[in-house]
């Protein structure tokens, strides 16, 4: 621990300090966790910190103040833009003392397609689907219509992947629904419809939206190598678009 404070402050490495939303189920806390150490297993020499926007320690604040002056990279650990990326994170980075940069979400992009494909795998989908399969990409869900259009992205991107329909759907503060999403490729005709979940951990949401699924449901994204992946490259896009990490936090578009 202290080596990395004394890299960041030095101006060496950024620390890459992945942000968390934070859950009241233990078992994303611990998936989290799981997932950073894949991340320091990647890349050995590069800190890594967590911090949480609410409802875990370590809050984020907290983590920035541990890193005194130095320089951070901030990669949410979120899979579409919002209000926690555009206006919470860039906001606490900015009250903390660390010269800082925040990274683009996870979502859109095609590593995250690929940890949705293998989890979907894992969970029963056929390597040559009917024209009745189809799938409900189920996430968190906001009223931000970036947020809804990095989703419908993801959904894109993962239909040509498969090759059938995708239907984004929403747990919360927009529409569709899961069971609404259902609904209207039954209507379509599709008769085997899987639900990808598009969750960074286990949680209520992800549970919520599983218990409403008519077939087979992938498991949240978890400590899949595609997110420690994704998590590095987010970093590394963001240590690029400038040499020098300053205090005020830049939200990448």
């Amino acid at each position: 621990m202290t080596s990395d404070r004394t890299a960041a402050a030095t101006g060496g490495t950024p620390a890459l300090v992945v942000v968390a939303h934070g859950s009241r189920d233990p078992r994303a806390l611990s998936t989290v966790r799981a997932l950073l150490d894949r991340v320091r297993a990647l890349r050995p020499a590069l800190p890594v910190h967590l911090g949480h926007v609410e409802l875990n320690e370590p809050l984020l604040p907290d983590t920035l103040a541990a890193l005194g002056d130095g320089a951070a990279v901030l990669v949410p650990l979120l899979l579409s833009r919002g209000y926690h990326v555009k206006r919470d994170i860039p906001e606490m980075a900015a009250a903390s003392p660390a010269r800082t940069r925040v990274a683009a979400p996870l979502g859109p992009h095609p590593l995250l397609v690929d940890a949705l494909h293998a989890r979907l795998t894992e969970a029963g989908w056929p390597t040559q689907p009917d024209p009745d399969h189809a799938v409900v990409l189920a996430s968190a869900g906001s009223r931000d219509p970036e947020s809804r259009a990095d989703t419908a992205r993801t959904a894109a991107l993962l239909a040509a992947r498969l090759g059938v329909p995708v239907v984004p759907a929403y747990a919360s503060a927009a529409p569709p629904t899961v069971p609404e999403a259902i609904r209207t490729l039954t209507a379509r005709g599709h008769r085997r419809i899987a639900l990808a979940s598009c969750f960074t951990a286990p949680g209520r949401f992800a549970t919520q939206c599983a218990a409403a699924a008519p077939w087979i449901t992938s498991s949240p994204l978890g400590t899949h190598r595609s997110m420690a992946h994704l998590l590095l490259h987010r970093y590394d896009e963001a240590v690029k678009t400038g040499s020098d990490l300053t205090s005020r936090a830049l939200a990448t578009p």
